[in-house]
Parts: structure tokens; C-alpha cells; sequence
């Protein structure tokens, strides 16, 4: 019998995980898995990128404490707390509904990590979540938001960078390491996480 639970804030209607009370789950899909070698968004805006676009891969692999393989923040110190960052394709589509715009933009403009479908993720800063896609879950913990920058006025729109603040995603830890693909995958909200952990949930 599973435990009534009033849910995690911004992840409302999902039921509990049998056994743990304390967790709620939602099916979600992996839409991209997005992976730069470079920085590119650096120097003044006017000068344009100074990268090429990152890798959207069907799978990429997850080292604990470390990040994902191949990206810019893989095994850097002072990423260790933020080097995989989570996107809700939602909050593109509703960027693209306040701009006027004819379809979202491209999330590899944005360079985050993992975008999701199906998920509040700027709901889950201040939370440990599971990402299972099939090869077992990943543990990450959500920490401070990946907040835009105003390069995201000459890359994606003209008032882009005032519309994506709050929804820009959100900065994880990963606690276990294993493989992440694209396609279905299940979000398994933990709760809050431990004092002292990245960020504090807002809500």
C-alpha cells in the first residue's frame, strides 16, 4: 500500500514510490543529451560564439563527483558541485510563446546538459533526484539555477535573457556514476536534499 503524500512541490499529482514514502516518481523523456568540449559563450556578446554547437549524443556516460564524459565541466574542481545541468523543454516552448516567436529555440543554444520533457525541473533545486533511463538510475543532486546570461539575447532572441530568468534550468551534482540515453526515461524525486547540500528549495 503506498503512503498518501501531498507531493513535491512542482511535481504535483505524482504518487509515491511503494516503500518510500518520502519519494515521488514521473514518467519523463530524454530529448537531448548535449555535451561541449569548449566554453563558448565568453568575451562580449557582439563577437558572437567562439565554439561550435555541442554534441546532442544518444547516450552519454555519468562519473560520480565528476560530471559527464567529454563535457567542459568533467572533473573540474570548481564544478564539482554544478557540472550537469537539467532543462524543461516547457520552459523553451513558453519562452517562445512570450518572444512571439515561431518555435522554440534550439536547446543546444542554451548548452544545458539534459533536456527534459515531462518535468518541472526548476521545481527540483534543493532536491535529490534519480534519472533512470533504462541502464539504472543516476543520482543527482539539484542545487543553485543555471540563471541565462545576456548572451542569450543575441543567440536565441531579443528579450530572451529577461524571459528564460526562472526558467533556465537547474545545477546537479551526479552521486552515482552510470549511463544516461535519450528516449523514456523515469524521475524519481528523493526530496530534500541533505543540510548543507547546493541550493535550498525556493518554494
Amino acid at each position: 500500500m503506498e503512503h498518501p503524500r501531498p507531493g513535491v512541490p512542482g511535481v504535483p499529482g505524482v504518487p509515491a514510490v511503494p516503500g518510500d514514502p518520502d519519494a515521488v516518481r514521473q514518467d519523463v523523456e530524454v530529448l537531448h543529451l548535449l555535451v561541449a568540449a569548449r566554453h563558448a559563450y565568453e568575451g562580449r556578446p557582439a563577437d558572437g560564439p567562439s565554439a561550435p554547437p555541442p554534441q546532442d549524443l544518444d547516450r552519454v556516460e555519468v562519473v560520480a563527483g565528476k560530471g559527464l564524459r567529454g563535457d567542459r565541466y568533467f572533473a573540474r574542481p570548481a564544478h564539482a558541485r554544478a557540472s550537469v545541468t537539467l532543462l524543461a523543454v516547457e520552459d523553451l516552448e513558453a519562452v517562445a510563446r512570450d518572444l512571439g516567436l515561431a518555435e522554440p529555440p534550439d536547446p543546444a543554444l542554451l548548452r544545458r546538459n539534459v533536456v527534459l520533457r515531462g518535468a518541472d525541473v526548476d521545481a527540483l533545486r534543493g532536491h535529490d533526484v534519480e534519472l533512470d533511463c533504462g541502464e539504472g538510475p543516476v543520482l543527482l543532486r539539484c542545487g543553485r539555477p543555471a540563471n541565462p546570461c545576456a548572451w542569450m539575447d543575441v543567440v536565441l532572441a531579443p528579450g530572451a535573457f529577461r524571459a528564460l530568468r526562472g526558467r533556465g534550468g537547474v545545477r546537479a551534482a551526479p552521486l552515482t556514476s552510470g549511463a544516461l540515453r535519450r528516449g523514456p526515461a523515469r524521475l524519481r524525486v528523493l526530496g530534500v536534499s541533505p543540510a548543507g547540500a547546493p541550493g535550498t528549495h525556493p518554494r
